[in-house]
């Protein structure tokens, strides 16, 4: 786990990340699209859980739908089709494919 200063420096880079380049929270890609983990915000059971499962910074990922009413997402990583809620999504920061 991040300590307090660790965490605000990792929220300060992402911020200029953000700024600097096209990156986006998972929530926002459009259906079908694919792109690339470029981090995992937040600390704690949850954001240790999605990396368990896979999702780490450059892994290749592909929002595959969302369910009627906009909650769950069905996200493709490394294979598997895996189900979050939209607020897990929304830690998830990706760079869309060009």
């Amino acid at each position: 786990m991040l300590g307090a200063l660790e965490q605000g420096i990792f929220n300060q880079a992402i911020v200029r990340l953000r700024e600097t380049t096209r990156v986006c929270s998972l929530d926002k890609l459009p259906a079908g699209e694919s792109a690339r983990v470029v981090a995992v915000e937040g600390e704690g059971s949850i954001a240790r859980r999605l990396m368990e499962m896979g999702i780490v910074p450059g892994a290749p990922i592909r929002f595959v739908k969302s369910a009627p009413l906009g909650d769950p997402l069905e996200i493709r990583v490394r294979g598997y089709h895996l189900a979050l809620r939209r607020t897990e999504a929304q830690t998830i920061i990706v760079t869309p494919h060009e």
